[in-house]
This record gives C-alpha cells, sequence and structure tokens, in this order.
C-alpha cells in the first residue's frame, strides 16, 4: 500500500495532469484522471477539475461539480471559486454568478481576490450589464487593474457603450497601460463599428507617432511533432501555394451551403469584395486548410489563437466542422471552441 507521502506524491501528479490535459484541449482525459486519483480527493483536485470544466465552457457540469464538492465535505477556497464565476462567465450565468460571489464571502469566509472582481466585472459587461459592473468597480476593496478595465472595456465595446469606451475605461486602462495595442485596438473597432474612420485614423496616427504596434492574429497548430504558426494574411509558409488552394476549395464548399461572410468583423474601410477577401485570410483559416492537407480525414484538428476568435470564423469553422465531419478544437485567448457536427460548445456565447 502507498505510504503517505507516496499518496501525496499522486495527487499532486494527478492535479498537474487534470491541468495539463485541459489546457491541452483534452477534456475528457482529464476527466478520467480526476476520478482515477479516488474518492478522497483534496480542495486541490476539486478545484482543478473545476476550473478545466470552466476553461472548456461547460458551465452546467461545473457548477455541479463545485456542488459535489461541498457534499463530500471539501471546503472551497479562493481558487475553487476563481473557477466556479469563470464558469458563470463562459455561460453568461448572471443570477448565479452573483450568488456564488455572495456565498464566497458569507458562507466561506473567503476575501474577494482580483481575480474574483475581474470575473464579476467580465460576467456583467458581457451580458450588456455596464452599470452592473461599473457597480463591481465602484465596491472593490483593492485598486483596480488592467484585467479589470480591459474586462469593463470589452464589454463595453461588445455592446457598442462609445461613452463608456470613450471617457472612463479608455481614460483609466490607458493610465494604467499606456503602450497596450490592445485599448487602442477596441476603442478603433467600437468606431469603425460605427462608420467613424476619422476617428479610426487618428488613433493609428497616435499609435504610430507612440511606436505601438498590433498585435496580429496568430493561429498555432501541432502536426507529427512541428509546430506551425500562421498570421492573419500570411503568405510566409513554405506550402502558401498548397494552403490557399485547399482554403478556396473549403470556402467554396461553404458557400454552397450558405456560408456568407460577415464583413461587419472587417473593421477596415474597404470594399465588400475587399473584406471578404481580408475574412478569407484570417489566422485560423489559413491552419484549418494546412490540416487538411497534411492530416488524415478522421483527426481532431487542435489550434492555439492568440486573439479572441471572430464571428465569421466562428460561423466558418461550425459549418466546416458540418460539411467535413470534422471534429475542431480553438483555444482562442479566453476559453475553449469544440466545434463539432456544425455546433460549438460555447453555445455562441464567448
Amino acid at each position: 500500500m502507498p505510504n503517505e507521502d507516496q499518496y501525496y506524491e499522486i495527487y499532486i501528479l494527478g492535479t498537474s495532469s487534470i491541468d495539463m490535459y485541459a489546457k491541452c484541449g483534452n477534456i475528457e482525459r482529464a476527466k478520467c484522471i480526476f476520478h482515477g486519483i479516488g474518492l478522497q480527493k483534496d480542495v486541490m483536485a476539486w478545484s482543478a477539475m473545476i476550473a478545466a470544466l470552466a476553461m472548456h465552457g461547460l458551465s452546467e457540469e461545473c457548477l455541479e461539480l463545485f456542488t459535489k464538492t461541498i457534499n463530500d465535505g471539501v471546503r472551497p477556497n479562493a481558487v475553487t471559486f476563481v473557477g466556479v464565476l469563470c464558469a458563470c462567465v463562459h455561460g453568461g450565468l448572471v443570477s448565479e454568478g452573483n450568488r456564488y460571489f455572495k456565498r464566497m464571502m458569507e458562507d466561506y469566509d473567503v476575501s474577494p481576490l482580483i481575480q474574483h472582481y475581474g470575473c464579476m466585472v467580465d460576467l456583467y459587461s458581457r451580458a450588456g450589464c455596464i452599470e452592473d459592473a461599473w457597480n463591481v468597480v465602484k465596491s472593490m476593496l483593492l485598486e483596480p487593474d488592467v484585467m479589470i478595465w480591459g474586462a469593463l472595456l470589452s464589454g463595453a465595446r461588445m455592446h457598442g457603450d462609445i461613452e463608456t469606451c470613450e471617457v472612463m475605461s479608455i481614460k483609466k486602462f490607458l493610465e494604467l497601460d499606456p503602450t497596450n495595442s490592445s485599448t487602442y485596438v477596441l476603442l478603433s473597432n467600437v468606431y469603425a463599428k460605427l462608420g467613424r474612420w476619422g476617428e479610426v485614423r487618428h488613433l493609428k496616427r497616435s499609435m504610430d507617432v507612440s511606436g505601438i504596434k498590433k498585435v496580429p492574429g496568430c493561429s498555432l497548430v501541432e502536426i507529427d511533432g512541428v509546430l506551425h504558426e500562421f498570421f492573419v494574411g500570411d503568405d510566409s509558409h513554405p506550402e502558401t501555394q498548397d494552403i490557399h488552394r485547399m482554403l478556396d476549395e473549403i470556402m467554396k464548399r461553404l458557400k454552397k451551403n450558405g456560408y456568407i461572410g460577415n464583413t461587419s468583423e472587417v473593421l477596415l474601410d474597404l470594399d465588400e469584395e475587399g473584406k471578404e477577401f481580408a475574412l478569407s485570410l484570417h489566422s485560423e483559416k489559413l491552419a484549418i486548410a494546412y490540416c487538411f492537407l497534411r492530416t488524415s480525414p478522421g483527426t481532431t484538428i487542435r489550434i492555439v489563437k492568440n486573439l479572441r476568435i471572430c464571428s465569421d470564423c466562428h460561423v466558418a469553422i461550425k459549418m466546416i466542422s458540418r460539411e467535413f465531419n470534422k471534429e475542431i478544437i480553438d483555444r482562442d485567448c479566453n476559453r475553449f471552441h469544440l466545434f463539432k457536427n456544425g455546433l460549438c460548445s460555447c453555445k455562441d456565447y464567448w
């Protein structure tokens, strides 16, 4: 029988493995390891599995597991509640998130950390409850950081709240991190959607003068142990011509079956044809085309992207998963998306 030190090593290794497999997109393997650890799991194991489910957008399953954690006699800690609140964020569960945030403090005496406040601001902002998000910021016992203002700014942009973007979030965000290109890009996106191209050009000039560079969209795929990197509009890959030919074939089939490019996602002052061309060169589309060239039909495609997936690519990849019977896992900067049979695990909320 293993001694106490060996049991401890098993739990540490198991908890680390849950986190590793979840971050690699294999949530089923993470679940197997979690259930294989044994009956007497500690708070670290429960928290790791809760965080894994939240990361993959399995919000209801995550909250059910939290209930099992309590029923198992395990007292949740600050890390546990970060996972629970993240699950509420990804599921758009506003009332549940508010309830768990209160339980965290009232039932378990866990003082909110900046991560908990960040989750609540993100939760309200994504749901369009900008005033509630502001109330969280005002109630904070800690000084809001870049993560807090970024969550508020992102939500305000998503819902077209130009006043919040211009007057409050931008000011605070630039005070904390004046060289962060994402602030300029977010505000530029708001102006572009409103057709205010003069302001877009002004922001671009400000970035050029300050030497601030926009972070380009980048997608990574691993094939036969080799990482392949694709940037938006990329033509540097040695197999570029074959990739573009494959992508053309994929997009023709999608269009034949009803795909229409969402040109509102192209925040450039171009005509419709130019916008459609720009959409076709997004990094994840190029990565998928390369995987079609270099993997067998039944292979799951796994993509890691540095930015949030756009609405057009989200629609296109859902259709690809259905039309070509492909399972595609895309980890963007916020969460995992599992595309299968024309659906996404995020249920179109991300």
